[in-house]
């Protein structure tokens, strides 16, 4: 179960924390960072996990030590790895059950593979159902929407997703502007209409295999307050930048302009620990640390978190605040798109699920007419390598990644294990998905974890 790993983690993070490697590294040390990472990958930690990696480097790779659960585990429900190429197969068929087109299931089936390759487990197969399916159930996306071209120039274009799958729209959007680049050198396409685009550095990444620069951002429903203030009003809108660079991947940063999102507060939650200071912020003005009642609050809207930097000005969090507000003009200033409350998802009166009219924008600069594409690599990765090649902390795990970094051991390291983890609660939605549609339920009569 997820809050037994997570638990662990957090004690293999103390345990780090106490013994940072080095010649004082006992072997008694050794034994107990083994025992706790076995209990940690038993109880369905996954082995692409960064304290797996840090462990590895500090205590060397020890044999996991046998350690007497605490409690049976249930046979029945135990962790599986399934091969990627089945489950991106099964997605798909998900969206053609619910009525996409067989091109548009398969590049959404794509950016969600995608995810669960880059160990963002967030954003892939977690999200199949609660995300997508549920919300064209409920109405509010829809799975066979057309998209429009409202308004084009040769290097710009407005488009309208007509609240059809985001993870098609993007692709859709982010293509028409590396194609307009090959022609003009630029391109740039903002969207409106859409919905929940998946992970943005996707689309970061179909710039960089084309030869170009890329750039994409998306609002959110409302969960940033402004500095100063108090009330939810931006989306945790990433700002996610891709460059080719001469590494075996690129450079792709792709995160959130919060300091936290939610799922991070549950997850504090499922370990027993406080918010640290700084992250939430409730209307009187208290940066909150108590996080069962902070999550009780955000349902209600009572809390809200903070941008980049943390309430306040004190550690920059103004910069954080600007840089969510710019990704929140470029998706509704040409879209005259709603943001804030109107897109919360939720009417307040009534609980009842309504739209989430999201905005996007996607930029690509064609590299090679301005410098050979091999050039402009080579040059890139000579900065990346010198960043990951500078001076470690001696308080640190003794290694310094560059953005796109982890996601690429992540991809590696799930390649060797030949297929992503499906936790006890995803396999539960697959076989819900299953149940709604004859038609799957004649592809697929027994999962693997059934058999």
């Amino acid at each position: 179960s997820m809050s037994a790993s997570a638990n662990i983690r957090e004690k293999i993070f103390g345990l780090i924390a106490r013994h940072p490697g080095g010649a004082n590294v006992t072997s008694e040390v050794q034994l107990e960072y083994s025992a706790l990472l076995s209990s940690f990958l038993s109880a369905g930690g996954d082995s692409s996990d960064i304290v797996v990696s840090i462990g590895a480097k500090l205590y060397g790779y020890v044999a996991p030590v046998s350690t007497t659960p605490s409690a049976p585990s249930s046979p029945k429900d135990p962790d599986v790895i399934i091969d990627f190429d089945y489950m991106r197969q099964f997605m798909k068929e998900v969206f053609i059950a619910y009525g996409c087109p067989e091109d548009r299931a398969d590049i959404s089936a794509d950016v969600l593979i995608e995810a669960d390759y880059r160990g963002i487990d967030s954003h892939g197969l977690g999200r199949l159902k609660p995300i997508y399916c549920d919300r064209i159930d409920n109405g509010i996306l829809r799975a066979t929407a057309d998209i429009d071209v409202l308004a084009e120039t040769d290097t710009t274009a407005l488009v309208d997703g007509n609240l059809g799958m985001g993870l098609y729209v993007g692709p859709y959007c982010m293509q028409m502007a590396i194609d307009k680049a090959k022609k003009h050198g630029v391109g740039m396409v903002f969207s409106k209409n859409s919905t929940h685009y998946g992970i943005a550095g996707y689309y970061a990444t179909m710039a960089t295999e084309a030869g170009c620069v890329g750039m994409t951002g998306t609002n959110a429903r409302p969960s940033i307050a402004p500095t100063y203030g108090v009330e939810p009003m931006l989306g945790t809108n990433p700002l996610t930048f891709g460059v080719p660079s001469s590494d075996p991947f690129p450079f792709v940063l792709d995160c959130a302009t919060s300091v936290n999102q939610r799922g991070k507060i549950e997850l504090y939650e499922r370990m027993g620990k406080s918010t640290p200071k700084g992250c939430v912020i409730d209307q009187e003005g208290i940066e909150r640390t108590d996080t069962v009642e902070i999550l009780k609050d955000m349902v209600r809207g009572k809390c809200a978190l903070t941008p980049m930097g943390g309430a306040g000005i004190e550690l920059g969090g103004y910069k954080g605040y600007g840089w969510a507000t710019v990704v929140e003009l470029l998706c509704t200033a040409f879209q005259s798109g709603p943001f804030g409350e109107a897109i919360c998802g939720m009417d307040r009166n009534t609980g009842k699920p309504i739209p989430m009219p999201l905005g996007h924008f996607f930029l690509a600069v064609d590299i090679a007419p301005l410098c050979p594409l091999e050039t402009f690599k080579k040059n890139a990765g000579t900065l990346l390598q010198a960043l990951r090649d500078s001076k470690k902390s001696p308080k640190g795990p003794g290694r310094i990644w560059t953005a796109g970094e982890p996601e690429n051991d992540a991809r590696t390291s799930r390649m060797a294990q030949n297929g992503m983890t499906v936790p006890a609660s995803l396999q539960k939605n697959m076989i819900l998905l299953r149940e709604k549609f004859d038609v799957l339920q004649e592809k697929y009569p027994t999962f693997p974890f059934e058999k």
